[in-house]
Formats: structure tokens, sequence, C-alpha cells
């Protein structure tokens, strides 16, 4: 799939910067997008993608994802029922709401496909990871490309060094299965879960930072350890100024400048 829009047109331009608004599909109108209609005004057209749901797509697919110059759309296809927070879910059973094909006529290029694994059943792991190669195959078979996410179901018991290891197993897993891209936490010692992977890692951003700085100092951090790029939901939707935070994002990514320069040339705190 080396040689899908995707790869040609982001990879080779450096780390990339996704804007994930996907949060109300199992989460509900969390605050920065609980208003849909103002969600593509603060979406800068110069990042690189935006990860959404298939009914957010059809929703933004003309403000966002029809113009000329504009972000590519990623539109996830399915994802863990411990990721509905507020409900406080345990087991990780894989959701799946579209078919790649369903989301291939609507005009869909790249879609993220979700597996979380050790949920405490064998048999419950052995069905997401059948789930999991048999959307990534159709959507290859359709021509789309797959970002694979790694979701630990219980990420915030487990200690850095748990974490590490799961998440560098979870990614092998991951490319061993056939995606192309992996998004996922950051762990510690990160450069050694990208080395035991060739494909490209994004990192997620996780819960809001305490203040842009410290979302752009997560960022360089997330980078210079091995990264191919960032996913920020709540870091970017939920920062007072999203638009100038995504500038500044993109010049920590793109133009080598550091956090702190960034910070200040865009005004951030």
């Amino acid at each position: 799939m080396k040689d899908n829009l995707f790869f040609s047109r982001f990879f080779s331009e450096g780390p990339v910067l996704v804007v994930a608004v996907d949060h109300g599909l199992f989460d509900g109108p969390v605050p920065g997008v609980h208003q849909v209609n103002k969600i593509a005004e603060n979406i800068h057209p110069d990042i690189d993608a935006v990860l959404v749901s298939p009914g957010m797509f059809r929703h933004l697919k003309e403000d966002l994802f029809g113009k000329r110059h504009c972000p590519q759309p990623i539109v996830r296809i399915n994802w863990s029922s411990i990721y509905c927070f507020s409900w406080d879910y345990h087991a990780g059973d894989t959701v799946t709401t579209y078919q790649p094909m369903d989301l291939l006529k609507m005009g869909v290029p790249v879609v993220l496909i979700s597996l979380s694994l050790r949920t405490g059943s064998e048999a419950r792991d052995a069905e997401n990871v059948k789930i999991f190669a048999d959307l990534c195959r159709q959507a290859h078979d359709l021509g789309m490309m797959v970002i694979g996410e790694y979701f630990p179901v219980n990420d915030e018991k487990l200690n850095v060094d748990e974490m590490h290891e799961e998440i560098k197993i979870g990614c092998r897993i991951l490319f061993e299965l056939g995606a192309d891209v992996i998004k996922t936490f950051h762990t510690r010692d990160f450069d050694k879960v990208a080395q035991g992977c060739p494909i490209p890692i994004l990192t997620l951003g996780g819960k809001r930072a305490p203040s842009d700085l410290a979302a752009l100092e997560m960022a360089e951090i997330q980078i210079k350890s091995g990264a191919a790029g960032i996913v920020f939901g709540r870091n970017v939707f939920q920062s007072p100024k999203p638009i100038a935070l995504q500038k500044a994002i993109l010049d920590v990514l793109k133009n080598n400048v550091s956090a702190r320069q960034a910070a200040k040339k865009h005004g951030l705190k």
C-alpha cells in the first residue's frame, strides 16, 4: 500500500499530524466536539488528516474534505467496548460499525481498524484478532489503506514497563496482520517499539494536557523518540486556541521548531 495517497503525500513530508474528532462514536458529545457544526472551522487545512466516524464523515464531507486543499479523511471502522469511558466498560469486545465496502462507496480512502488483546478471555482475544484480520483483508482487496490501532484493555492499570511491553508486542501483531500504519500509545523506550515494527507508528495524545505548551512538549518528545506522527484529539479540540495550536504542532513536526519556540511564536501558554 506504499503507493497510497497517505504515504505519497504525507510521510514523504515528514511526521504527520492527525486530529481525531471521532470521540462521539463511543463517548458521546464530549467538550470540544459537542457542537458538530463548529468542528470544521476549528480544523486547520494544513494538517495532514482528520480521524472521524462514518457519520461524522458524511456530515463533514463537503465543509472539511470537499475542498481543493484539505486534510485527508481517516474513518474509524470499529472500536473496543472499553472506549465507552463514561460507562466504565471493561470486557474489550470489538464493535464493528461499517464494512470496508460501505465506506468505499462513501469515498473513503483510509480506514482505521482497532484491536485490543489481553482482555482476560482467550476466546475474546481470538475473536478480536479474527475481526481485525477480516476487515483488514477486505479493505486491502478494495485498495484502501489500513491504520491499525492497538489499545490495551487495562491501560490505566499498567505500570510503565507493562505498558511498554504490551504496546511493543501489540504493534508487531498489527504489522503481522497486515496494517499499513499503526496508531497507539507512546511508551518509555519508544524507540524500541519503533525498531521492532517496520511500518510507521503514530502516537496518540490521550487525555488533555495541562496546557498547550505541555501538549507541544508531548508532541516533540514523541517525534524525537521514533513516532512517525501524532494523533491528537482532546489536546487540540479542547484547546482555547485550536487553530494556533495546530500551527504550532506543525512547526514542531515539520520545521524542527522546539515546543517552547513554537508556543511563543503562536501565542500559546
